[in-house]
């Protein structure tokens, strides 16, 4: 049931293919919880149209004619209220991966039922994110345990959305600080970005099971 008082996610879509952008249009555009706010065939037209009409979430296609997912997300992860991605593609390979790795929220395959595309986008736009085909098994022995206390605090925090000002406020350390240890965080986790390093953290949450405390 539909919370009355809740606002619609906005969301925009993105896929080469034009018949699974006009079913994914169709699925949004029918669902009370969502605003569709526009769609595209190509990275570029995403990317020229969220510069000019931000929206919470984006669905795009992995392939995504010119330029690609990888590199689209490369491009908004560093822009101010740029909208936080899932993939949505085939479940095969090792998509989910790079798609963590550079930086979307979420992927949802194709193979799912459509609910699980809807849910996926509800989840993000709560600020989780989703990586079902991620083998978490992997990230046991991922560098997080090798992270020095500081690190983790800051990482946990991190993984709440604050920004470089906030965490400086909230740990009691000047922003230079707050800089200088996300480095050795991003270093010793071997990502590039803040999304990455978030991804880590739930996964190993997620492998280590509900009860543990990083």
């Amino acid at each position: 049931m539909v919370n009355q008082n809740e606002r619609p996610v906005d969301i925009m879509l993105a896929d080469s293919n034009p018949l699974v952008l006009s079913a994914m249009a169709e699925l949004f555009e029918r669902d009370p919880r969502f605003s569709l706010v526009a769609t595209a065939a190509t990275a570029e037209g995403f990317l020229g149209t969220v510069m000019r009409v931000p929206c919470q979430v984006g669905v795009i296609d992995w392939s995504l004619p010119a330029l690609g997912g990888a590199k689209l997300i490369e491009v908004l992860r560093d822009q101010e209220n740029a909208p936080r991605l899932v993939v949505y593609g085939d479940d095969g390979g090792d998509v989910p991966r790079l798609a963590m790795t550079a930086g979307a929220a979420a992927f949802a395959p194709r193979s799912a039922p459509v609910e699980t595309l809807l849910e996926t986008c509800r989840d993000v736009a709560a600020g989780k994110m989703v990586f079902p085909f991620l083998d978490v098994r992997e990230l046991q022995q991922d560098p997080i345990s090798q992270l020095s206390r500081k690190e983790r605090m800051i990482l946990e925090a991190l993984s709440k959305g604050l920004t470089n000002r906030e965490l400086a406020a909230e740990l009691g350390i000047s922003i230079n600080t707050v800089k200088f240890h996300l480095s050795n965080l991003f270093d010793k986790l071997d990502v590039k970005n803040r999304a990455a390093a978030i991804a880590f953290f739930y996964a190993s949450r997620m492998a280590q099971g509900p009860t543990s405390d990083l």
